[in-house]
């Protein structure tokens, strides 16, 4: 009979024990977002008050994080103000959702009505 409690005694892995540490492996929610087009894309505004200040959000974007990027910079050129991406969506600085939605109608995305 092996004695369990010896010092360095192995008790199996974590997932064999079915739990495991706050600090490991973290799980990665997540999940992977298909590439849609841009007419495939159902987009809603969303408006933030930040530090006094409010911040225009635009999502969700079903795109490579490359590509989202890209559109990123054209709009805060074209929109003459600063912004972020954030996950699957795009933040603006100020409350300016119909200058974006023009902008991205003219790029070819669709909006919920």
């Amino acid at each position: 009979m092996k004695n369990l409690f010896e010092m360095g005694a192995n008790f199996g892995t974590e997932e064999e024990q079915g739990w495991s540490s706050d600090n490991k492996n973290k799980s990665t929610t997540k999940s992977s977002t298909e590439i849609k087009s841009p007419d495939k894309h159902k987009l809603y505004f969303a408006k933030e008050k930040r530090r006094g200040k409010v911040v225009t959000i635009v999502k969700p974007f079903y795109l490579d994080k490359r590509d989202l990027q890209a559109i990123l910079k054209i709009l805060k050129k074209k929109l003459g103000t600063g912004g972020t991406l954030k996950d699957d969506s795009l933040e603006f600085q100020g409350d300016i959702p119909e200058q974006v939605r023009k902008h991205l109608e003219a790029l070819g995305y669709k909006f919920k009505k």
